[in-house]
């Protein structure tokens, strides 16, 4: 039953404290699109997606019209392509991408995600190709987004696909250096990639999903940094509570219009996913929540005992809003997207290698990290091996996105826009990894795989 308090602490949340559902992700299935004519095959690409979400953001504004709970994105994952694009060479995986970007853009949404390929234990043809074809495709597109998963808990990490990355995401930076490079904004490696995660850039469409569904992505930073600081100097065990509450009634809404869209789309509801994802907007930012519970600067001794207790607390208050939460769900830590974290990271107090400490505990991992444009392929892919360890040890969804800024370094700043924000070029260190990188081959997966 609900009461008036309750209505107008929502109210406030939404008005005062940046409460918004952060994406509404309809997955759509391609895999009766596969043909063996590349016309035919991008054209069914393109009328699939085109019916099966033709209505989604006419929907999701109405939602938004009828409760008044904003919806910042409208978006669409895929079947990821590799698995669709047959033994196609990378021109016909980069009018695949061209494909999804006009679907994209006729269907009114930021981004369309599943220009991925799963690689953690070795190549199919259409995996080689695809990832052939990311930098190009990256460059041509504007809403593509592209993810590549190169480990899992259960199969290891495959170094060979790493060391193709650190080369990849080189090529992409390259190919839109006059853009900042942000074609590196659109570009994900995962360990432990989730089937059903409405965020980008790593959305795709599981294979274990149903033929569409709608997955929600929900937000709320600044509700929660607001009640942290009404709670005041309690201990630790009731500054959890105070989280737990606050993410419960930050996922009921997104419950609410999970269950509204699904129904008004007549297509099945996936999950929420409960992540408190950070925006450029002051007051918006995961790096203050760490501030209002007692941190001088994220970043200082300290955050990652404290951005554990966050995430933990969160995920659990989030359970009890939702029978279904899935995705990511924790806690974001993106430098680019988080005022915060920019300040941060700028001062000096937040450096690299703190943010890889963070991401052991935190959800996902180094995030839209902007670093200098001359870092050797080798130290990016060096980056990526030690994030995905940390993911595939401890069973936990981990992920690289690195923007190498061509043209600039240290002191200087890159800016994207949007949700995407700006960044400070964070130092990297040049000790070069190379000849274990050169190894390749597959590190083996950790002795808790054989779990069964």
């Amino acid at each position: 039953m609900l009461n008036t308090a309750d209505i107008l602490e929502t109210i406030q949340m939404i008005r005062e404290e940046n409460l918004d559902i952060r994406t509404v992700t309809m997955g759509i299935s391609l895999w009766d699109c596969v043909s063996d004519d590349e016309k035919r095959l991008c054209d069914k690409v393109y009328d699939k997606i085109t019916r099966a979400a033709a209505r989604l953001v006419p929907v999701a504004e109405d939602i938004e019209k009828k409760y008044g709970v904003p919806i910042v994105n409208k978006r669409v994952s895929v079947t990821p392509i590799s698995l669709i694009g047959g033994a196609f060479g990378p021109e016909t995986y980069v009018k695949l991408a061209e494909t999804l970007d006009r679907a994209a853009k006729d269907l009114g949404i930021n981004f369309i995600g599943g220009f991925s390929a799963m690689v953690e234990k070795g190549f199919t043809n259409g995996a080689s190709a695809l990832i052939a074809a990311i930098p190009e495709a990256l460059a041509a597109t504007e809403r593509v987004c592209s993810g590549v998963n190169v480990a899992s808990s259960k199969a290891g990490i495959n170094m060979d696909a790493i060391r193709l990355m650190g080369s990849t995401v080189k090529q992409t930076a390259r190919l839109t250096a006059a853009r900042d490079s942000i074609g590196c904004a659109k570009l994900v490696v995962f360990g432990n990639a989730p089937q059903d995660n409405p965020f980008m850039a790593g959305a795709f469409h599981g294979v274990g999903e149903n033929e569409c569904a709608i997955n929600v992505g929900v937000s709320g930073p600044g509700v929660m940094a607001s009640a942290i600081r009404r709670a005041g100097d309690c201990d630790l065990s009731a500054l959890a509570d105070v989280i737990k509450k606050t993410a419960f009634k930050i996922t009921r809404v997104g419950q609410l219009v999970a269950g509204e869209a699904a129904k008004a789309l007549n297509v099945p509801f996936g999950i929420i996913d409960l992540s408190l994802a950070p925006t450029p907007a002051i007051g918006d930012s995961v790096a203050r929540i760490l501030e209002e519970m007692g941190l001088e600067t994220c970043g200082g001794w300290g955050t990652t005992a404290a951005l554990s207790m966050l995430n933990d607390a969160v995920k659990k208050g989030g359970v009890m809003a939702s029978s279904h939460v899935g995705g990511l769900s924790g806690a974001f830590i993106p430098v680019s997207e988080d005022e915060g974290m920019i300040h941060a990271a700028a001062s000096g107090v937040l450096t690299l290698q703190k943010l890889e400490a963070m991401t052991a505990v935190c959800s996902v991992g180094l995030d839209m990290i902007a670093i200098p444009g001359d870092t050797d392929e080798n130290v990016i892919a060096g980056i990526i091996a030690d994030e995905i360890a940390i993911g595939v040890q401890n069973t936990k969804t981990t992920a690289v996105r690195l923007i190498p800024v061509q043209g600039k370094g240290p002191g200087d700043s890159a800016v994207f826009g949007g949700l995407l924000g700006y960044a400070p070029i964070m130092p990297v260190s040049t000790s070069s990894p190379a000849r274990f990188i050169a190894r390749g081959g597959r590190i083996p997966a950790p002795i808790h795989s054989l779990k069964n």
